[in-house]
């Protein structure tokens, strides 16, 4: 039985079908040296500044939810293919975990230059940091450990920018 997901005439071994490699490095900004993380953060970040001034106000939480989630549910099963063809855990250059994390730490964040900033310092904090239960989230087996303790680090970053907002010191 051929076995579409590997390419078994590869010199380079197994890959990953190419929905699941488009996805899990971000269309190849996983691929972009240093720090690919932070160029995903930062491009997600520019992508909904983009996107939210076009969206109904009233919708705008409703959208970021519906992203991250489809960045949750696509990325889960793209980061583990693309992992199991890299035989790496954890590859540097899957960053939908990124792009998920990243959207939920901007969730309900009113328009301005300082709460995308301040969402985009506190994911990325909360990502390199990962206080507790995060690092505990990367032992969960493939992609669900990919991608779900970068989704942890954006609920503490959306606890973190709510709490920034309801003191006042982002608007």
């Amino acid at each position: 039985m051929i076995n579409k997901e590997l390419d078994r005439n590869s010199s380079l071994g197994p890959t990953a079908p190419a929905w699941a490699t488009l996805t899990a490095t971000f269309f190849g900004i996983g691929k972009v040296r240093p720090g690919p993380g932070t160029w995903a953060s930062a491009v997600t970040t520019l992508l909904w500044v983009l996107l939210a001034y076009r969206i109904p106000s009233a919708s705008r939480a409703l959208v970021i939810i519906a992203l991250a989630a489809l960045a949750i549910l696509i990325g889960i099963p793209a980061a583990t293919r693309v992992a199991r063809a890299s035989a790496a855990k954890d590859p540097q250059f899957v960053v939908i975990d990124e792009v998920a994390g990243q959207l939920i730490a901007l969730i309900a964040v009113p328009l301005s230059w300082k709460t995308f900033l301040a969402g985009f310092i506190l994911f990325r904090a909360f990502d390199i940091v990962k206080p507790p239960p995060v690092r505990q989230l990367e032992k969960l087996p493939e992609g669900a450990g990919i991608v779900l303790d970068d989704v942890a680090a954006g609920i503490y970053a959306l606890a973190g920018m709510q709490i920034l907002l309801h003191l006042g010191l982002l608007i």
